[in-house]
């Protein structure tokens, strides 16, 4: 068979199989509002679909349209957003709905050239929006649509360099039903997750697979391949929870590390073979200001793509009574803003002191969110 003959043959069975064996369910397939798949796409983005369901829902809930979402406060919206990672695309989100209003009266653009032009919203995502909601033929290629054409063309080209990622984007456009190309994105999407899987794939099941060239040679979980491998790193943060009271000091993250916008308590980074005294950094962050280490917690672990981080957290008790508690607060909060907690300044800044019981308001990392489940539980919702 010849590759066009492959190539209709794909799509004429692609499709068949969309309305007769396409199970798969989500909220907002078949949606034609560009600001709810414009929400479901940048939340799909580094996030399974069962994790992404509940925070689109509870975002469409809280935000039913792009003029409530920016005009929300950011603090709520982080909050929203907590534990789904990857915080640059909360900030983006916030960025583009306010420019959406203040530019475009509320309206998405209706190309995918100026679809494109929006702050976050990259070639698969613009793609995704004029395909799904104005119906322009635009191909969406993500890990699925890679994966399912490398096998069935037998494409050993890699998908990450530049030669491979031509490739892929001309056969992707050269597949797609110019009648209906939201509905051939949608299902090749799911084609691929739900037939064509990375481990495992369903071939038994798969309609393609008479002429899917990887099936027929036996090497179908060979591909699609990669020439690039990830190197990853590994970081300790020892968490300070100082405590005065019944508050504690916290900050917001700034600077282009991760977990931008998200807050901490007060952070220390270090080598986890290097000789390491907590005594010793309190000393210096504290000066003269006595303390106690109350407890020191297991080490909780958030694995990141490109990096793994390592937490502990440790209880510091700080008694501060009478005239003095005031000027003190003070000067510990001075200490703290100057940078004495970490190893730079930027990592120390913007330190304050909060109610222990409101902590449950504030946006933290999955790591740090953990721990406060067990630790600091959110009050118990009121009597009704």
């Amino acid at each position: 068979m010849s590759q066009e003959s492959m190539k209709s043959d794909f799509t004429r069975k692609l499709l068949k199989w969309n309305t007769a064996q396409n199970r798969r369910i989500m909220p907002w397939k078949g949606e034609k509002d560009p600001y709810k798949i414009w929400l479901s796409e940048i939340m799909l983005q580094q996030t399974r679909v069962e994790q992404g369901i509940g925070y689109y829902e509870r975002f469409i809930k809280a935000f039913p349209t792009v003029f409530a979402l920016a005009a929300a406060p950011e603090k709520q919206v982080y909050k929203m957003w907590e534990g789904l990672g990857y915080y640059s695309r909360c900030k983006n989100l916030i960025h583009t709905a306010r420019t959406l209003v203040e530019e475009h009266e509320g309206k998405f653009p209706s190309t995918y050239e100026d679809i494109l032009k929006l702050k976050g919203i990259g070639p698969y995502t613009a793609a995704a929006i004029a395909s799904f909601a104005f119906n322009e033929c635009q191909a969406v290629v993500d890990g699925n649509v890679l994966r399912a054409l490398s096998r069935y063309f037998g494409i050993s080209t890699p998908i990450d360099d530049a030669a491979g990622k031509k490739i892929y984007h001309s056969l992707a456009c050269s597949l797609i039903d110019p009648v209906s190309p939201g509905a051939y994105n949608q299902a090749i999407m799911d084609f691929g997750a739900t037939i064509c899987k990375p481990r495992n794939p369903l071939c038994g099941q798969c309609v393609q697979s008479k002429e899917c060239e990887a099936f027929r040679h036996g090497y179908a979980e060979e591909l699609p391949v990669k020439s690039k491998s990830l190197k990853k790193k590994t970081r300790w943060f020892y968490y300070f929870l100082i405590e005065v009271g019944d508050s504690v000091y916290i900050r917001k993250r700034s600077g282009r590390d991760i977990w931008q916008n998200l807050h901490e308590f007060v952070c220390f980074e270090t080598d986890k073979d290097a000789e390491y005294a907590p005594e010793d950094v309190l000393k210096k962050i504290l000066k003269k200001q006595p303390f106690i280490i109350q407890s020191s917690s297991r080490v909780y672990t958030q694995q990141l793509t490109h990096q793994q981080v390592n937490g502990k957290f440790i209880r510091v008790a700080i008694s501060l009574s009478g005239a003095n508690r005031v000027l003190l607060e003070k000067k510990i909060t001075k200490l703290l803003l100057t940078g004495a907690a970490g190893q730079d300044a930027e990592g120390a800044v913007g330190y304050q002191l909060v109610k222990k019981n409101t902590l449950h308001e504030y946006a933290f990392p999955k790591l740090i969110h953990a721990f406060l489940e067990q630790t600091y539980p959110p009050p118990a919702p009121a009597a009704i």
